[in-house]
This record gives C-alpha cells, structure tokens and sequence, in this order.
C-alpha cells in the first residue's frame, strides 16, 4: 500500500524579509511592517494577499494514512523555526514517497514551500526527481512525478476537479459541507495573521489540522467517485478516520466530531 500524505500549511506575512527588501527600521513593530505591506498589495492589486515569497510558514500539517493506521499532526513544536519543519516535510516525502494530496497544493503550499525552503537551505531530492536523478526508480518518476501538474504523485484535488480551469474552482470549506463535512471550524485563512500576533499558535495549528482531514475526506470520496474505492471500502475508511479521531485527547477533535455527527 503507498502511504498517503494529505498536507496543509498555514502562513503569515514575513515581516523580517519585508523589512531586509524595504529597508525599514528594525524598530518599527511587525504590526506596521504588515500593515504597509498590506496597503501597498491593495493599491497595487486589490487585495492584501501577499507574494508567495513573502509568506512565512507557520504550521504544516499532515495527514498520513499508511497500510496499518490513519494519523494526524502538526510538524514540530510551535517554537520550531521555519526551516526546520519545511525541511521535516520533505524529509517524510524522502521517507516514504507517499501520494501526496492537497487542495491547492499546486496554486499555493507547495510553491510556498519552495522559496522559503529554498531561502532556508532544505534539500528534498526525492521530490524534486524527475526522472534524472539518483534513484533507482528514477525512470518511473519521469513519467510520473511531484512536480508536473498533470501527473498524479501529487493530486491538487481542487485544480484537478475543476478540470484546470481556475474559474471552475469550488471552495474546499463550501464542497466539504455540502458533502456533510464539519469544513472550517473556529477559523480561516484571513484570520490567522491576527491569531499569530495575539500569540494563539496553537489555535493555528488545530485549524491546519481540521483543514487537512476535510482534505483527506474529500480525497476518499474521489477515490470512491472515480473507481479506486467500492462504497463499503469508501465506508470502512471513513470509519477508521472517525476511530482514529475519537482516540485523540484534544478539543479541536471532539468539535470536530460532533459538527461531523
């Protein structure tokens, strides 16, 4: 059975390089680094989502489902630095050469994870193989590798179910519930920023977690949906999710259970 890696990340703008491109006072609190930054998005496009380059990470989570059990995490402690847990992603693509699986992995995390690993010196040989590298079954990734956005080592579920069309794009949180998921609970994407500052980290990453098992689910109902899956295997790997889940000790769990019931 190849491992299964649902993975989701979560970011804020980064603040320090903001300052090294603009020059500005390291005086000058992370609060108004950002908020000109901000402004300066709005003027220039409408919006204050920054450049992928200038998003910093700050929680990768997982979703692993291996031949033996379904696990969920966050990678590091919350003091980890940036580098580390990227560098701990790529190290899992080493280890296992899972099937990836995200939504929008392609349009956002992994070219996220990119520059910042690259800015961070991480190497991820396995995962940048496109078939002329050192491994043994590099001819195979030619055909069939992480990087190309038609092939299948990394399903971006919401660019692959919208046929790669980006006007046909659905939001995961509004496909989950209609499908009688939890999706988004206690959190989204634009509210994270403000949850770093007021030091809710933790917050953050069990928001990163839930995000990933809506995306895993999804993922098990495309499976069913395209043959890979009958409905009483699609049924049984719900359950184990559900069994999986109910044994972790932690809130953001059990409201997520019982938004599921």
């Amino acid at each position: 059975m190849t491992p299964t890696l649902t993975f989701d990340i979560e970011t804020i703008p980064d603040v320090a390089g903001l300052r090294r491109l603009w020059g500005l006072d390291e005086a000058l609190p992370d609060a108004d680094v950002a908020e000109l930054a901000f402004q300066r998005r709005r003027a220039s496009n409408g919006t204050d989502f920054m450049p992928l380059h200038l998003q910093k990470v700050v929680a990768i989570s997982c979703a692993l489902r291996d031949r033996d059990s379904f696990r969920v995490w966050t990678l590091g402690e919350p003091e980890d630095d940036e580098g580390r847990a990227i560098q701990r992603f790529f190290e899992g693509v080493e280890k296992f050469t899972p099937q990836l699986v995200s939504w929008n992995g392609g349009g956002f995390d992994l070219p996220v994870l990119h520059y910042r690993g690259l800015m961070h010196g991480v190497t991820a040989p396995r995962y940048w193989d496109m078939g002329d590298g050192e491994y043994g079954d590099s001819r195979e990734f030619k055909w069939n590798n992480y990087i190309s956005r038609y092939h299948t080592r990394h399903l971006d579920l919401m660019d692959l179910l919208a046929l790669y069309q980006p006007r046909a794009n659905a939001p995961m949180d509004e496909l989950a519930k209609l499908m009688g998921l939890p999706g988004k609970l206690g959190m989204d994407g634009s509210q994270v920023w403000g949850a770093y500052q007021e030091g809710r980290i933790n917050e953050i990453r069990n928001y990163c977690e839930t995000d990933v098992v809506n995306t895993y689910l999804i993922y098990l109902r495309f499976q069913q949906m395209r043959g890979h899956l009958s409905r009483s295997e699609h049924e049984a790997e719900v359950a184990k999710v559900k069994d999986s889940l109910a044994q972790l000790p932690h809130d953001h769990w059990r409201e997520y259970l019982e938004a599921w019931s």
